[in-house]
């Protein structure tokens, strides 16, 4: 676990004084190390902070008999996951917290992605909130908790995982990603914005080459028809060569244009385009992308479209 001192050191302090809360809540942006948390608090809880003991090996294999972890499923069919958590896959929560513990413990609970919970599920789990179970502990991982039932996040408390520094960030992909380049790892941490995810993400695509793309897209003149169409080929083409070029580009994109918007906004860049329709524009490629990932649609022509949408603007 690197960094988020502040959140560590508050789930010590009530780990230490007595005072544990029955549910924590950790939200924070996608791959900002939600789930790392979570699973750093359920080592602390269970006595594995030693990798070497039998505890830790047990967590680290998914063995271990007092640590249940909630996510989304695979859909065989489609071979991706699941829209939703339903109910199902929460039935077993409710068994698994009422039983004696194994080692003579905690019994942790790791719901990733709470926020993919259905109606279902969310009630199922409200339930166990409102009835907690000595010595078990509920921790959920959402990046939109504004998704949650208000019931469920005022049950619950709550610790907020903020950006990494760019030198934790460096310490993180040095050692999860042990034949990166440091140049590599250089051109992408700035484009992470402090998520050692995004950062794996970036890595994986080629981010460094792919944010070229994204600066030149956005450095062509505003205004229908400023980008050629023979321009928008050479890019959609240059983005599908690359391992989940699609989505890490559009995700640099949406990115670029919210930083944009919110500096012309501040008053820090010059105001190029209206801002409304910016936002605007922000909107239709998340929509655009999300539909495309979902039904499998033309990743090119997507592209295309995403393209003629900056350059209408």
């Amino acid at each position: 676990m690197v960094g988020q001192q502040e959140a560590r050191r508050a789930f010590e302090d009530a780990l230490r004084t007595g005072r544990l809360h029955h549910a924590w809540l950790l939200t924070g942006t996608e791959g900002i190390g939600k789930a790392t948390m979570a699973f750093w608090m359920a080592r602390l809880l269970l006595k594995g902070t030693d990798p070497d003991s039998p505890a830790a090996r047990r967590i680290a294999a998914g063995s271990h008999a007092d640590l249940l972890t909630i996510a989304r499923g695979v859909d065989e069919k489609r071979q991706r996951l699941r829209a939703e958590i339903v109910a199902d896959d929460v039935r077993p929560i409710g068994q698994f917290l009422h039983r004696t513990a194994a080692e003579d413990g905690w019994r942790v609970v790791i719901v990733d992605g709470a926020e993919y919970m259905n109606r279902s599920a969310a009630n199922a789990i409200l339930k166990l909130l409102e009835e907690p179970p000595p010595r078990a502990i509920l921790i959920l991982t959402c990046a939109t908790p504004g998704r949650l039932l208000p019931t469920i996040r005022s049950r619950c408390r709550t610790l907020k995982l903020g950006p990494l520094s760019p030198a934790d960030m460096h310490a993180v992909l040095s050692t999860v990603v042990e034949d990166a380049a440091p140049d590599d790892i250089a051109r992408v941490v700035p484009l992470a914005h402090g998520s050692p995810g995004r950062a794996l993400a970036l890595l994986a695509g080629d981010g460094g080459a792919l944010g070229a793309l994204v600066a030149r897209v956005m450095d062509a003149p505003a205004g229908p028809g400023a980008m050629r169409e023979g321009e928008m080929y050479e890019i959609a083409e240059a983005v599908l060569k690359r391992e989940n070029g699609f989505s890490v580009f559009f995700d640099l994109l949406c990115d670029a244009i919210s930083v944009r918007t919110r500096a012309a906004v501040r008053g820090t860049i010059p105001a190029e385009r209206p801002a409304d329709r910016m936002v605007d524009l922000w909107r239709r490629l998340v929509h655009l992308r999300a539909e495309t990932e979902q039904f499998n649609l033309d990743k090119h022509q997507a592209i295309l479209s995403g393209l003629t949408l900056v350059s209408g603007i």
